[in-house]
């Protein structure tokens, strides 16, 4: 499982939008956010690449923390 914090989601479109772009990176299984923290774990059937998870944040019009 992989873990980090998006910044800027206030409501469940947000969400959405990330959960969205997430689902399509390869071997990516589920993805949950959890809206106040801001926290979206991901399961995996591989190692993700930090930079294409960053890239696709950003594509939903978010910002990874960090």
């Amino acid at each position: 499982m992989t873990t980090f914090r998006v910044l800027g989601m206030t409501c469940s479109h947000c969400v959405g939008f990330v959960t969205e772009e997430l689902e399509t990176l390869p071997g990516v299984e589920s993805v949950r956010v959890d809206l106040p923290t801001g926290m979206v774990a991901l399961v995996t059937d591989r190692p993700i690449d930090a930079a294409a998870v960053r890239t696709a944040v950003e594509a939903a019009g978010y910002e990874v923390e960090g």
